[in-house]
């Protein structure tokens, strides 16, 4: 992961950026590399509390690819929409990353030099916002401000491109299937623990950024509760990311079999590309509300018997999707 000596990278900034080039496109391969690569990360440099979070979310999203080829999803969803809603997930986690890891690897080089390296941020087209954000870090260390700052920049990188890309916006966000998920909160980001127990927080709003942005902060706060922390921490150290939702189901008492593949074994590599690259923070304000450090929990934390819930109503629908196409 890490360059060899750094006397060569204070002669040759150029060495240093096509580095952090070829190491992003080789993390930014797939889910699961992508899901890796944060998680050394954090390992290396755990004030960096962001890149935990992002590993964690980043497991999430697996799960959800893997689920539209697994027993439910197909029994109900055409495949057209399946290979839309895929690589929605895809095109949002690879644009994150492709954003986010070259700012990760900047400080890492940086901590190594012992001085800040983040006037390289804009020769990998990283938000002004960003470079302002990791020069305050640096000088006062504010672990929290900056976990809060890379969800406001990650959110608003995927906002124009994703969100409100004409293809995405009209066949996958504005469609009734989004809207009946987002509505009764079919969608959910789980933080599962080795003991079986699910902790996390349902999306609802996904179009807007600003609950994006709350979600995130919600996310964190449980992630990095110390009632929470220690035993998602274990999970994620002791479970490999697969794609298949059996990575945490085989923890239940209650034992699961497997219902979804593996994400490796379902999907191949995507070649991603950026057609434009444009400063959101340029045109977009900073709001208050993204700032704020308090967040209040709408929805109990800890949801294990509402997934269970959920994922029997999901397998009714399956069954009735597949009754009245069978019939």
């Amino acid at each position: 992961m890490f360059l060899p000596g750094k006397s060569a990278l204070i002669e040759n900034e150029q060495i240093l950026i096509e580095h952090i080039n070829k190491m992003t496109a080789k993390k930014n391969l797939d889910n699961i590399s992508r899901t890796d690569a944060y998680f050394y990360f954090y390992n290396e440099h755990p004030e960096i509390q962001w890149a935990f979070l992002a590993s964690m979310v980043s497991r999430n999203a697996g799960w959800n690819m893997c689920d539209l080829e697994g027993n439910c999803f197909p029994k109900v969803i055409g495949k057209r929409v399946r290979d839309l809603l895929y690589f929605t997930y895809e095109r949002a986690n690879w644009l994150i990353f492709q954003d986010a890891y070259p700012q990760l690897l900047l400080y890492h080089y940086s901590t190594k030099m012992n001085k800040p390296m983040f006037h390289l941020l804009k020769k990998f087209h990283i938000s002004s916002f960003m470079e302002r954000e990791w020069l305050h870090f640096w000088r006062d260390g504010n672990k929290k401000r900056l976990m809060i700052s890379l969800i406001i920049n990650e959110q608003n990188v995927i906002q124009e491109p994703v969100i409100e890309h004409p293809v995405y916006k009209n066949k996958v966000f504005h469609t009734m299937l989004f809207a009946f998920q987002d509505y009764f909160h079919f969608s959910s980001v789980i933080f599962p623990t080795c003991k079986g127990k699910l902790y996390g927080a349902s999306v609802n709003g996904f179009r807007s950024v600003s609950k994006r942005i709350d979600l995130g902060k919600r996310l964190a706060e449980i992630l990095f509760d110390p009632r929470f922390y220690t035993a998602v921490y274990e999970f994620a150290s002791n479970t490999t990311h697969t794609g298949s939702r059996h990575d945490y189901e085989k923890y239940f008492k209650r034992k699961r079999p497997r219902t979804t593949p593996f994400l490796r074994c379902t999907y191949p590599i995507i070649n991603h590309h950026i057609h434009e690259i444009n400063d959101w923070s340029a045109k977009n304000r900073i709001k208050k509300k993204w700032r704020k450090e308090t967040v209040s929990q709408k929805h109990p934390i800890h949801i294990t018997e509402w997934y269970l819930h959920k994922q029997k109503q999901l397998e009714r629908a399956a069954w009735l999707g597949n009754l009245l196409h069978s019939n």
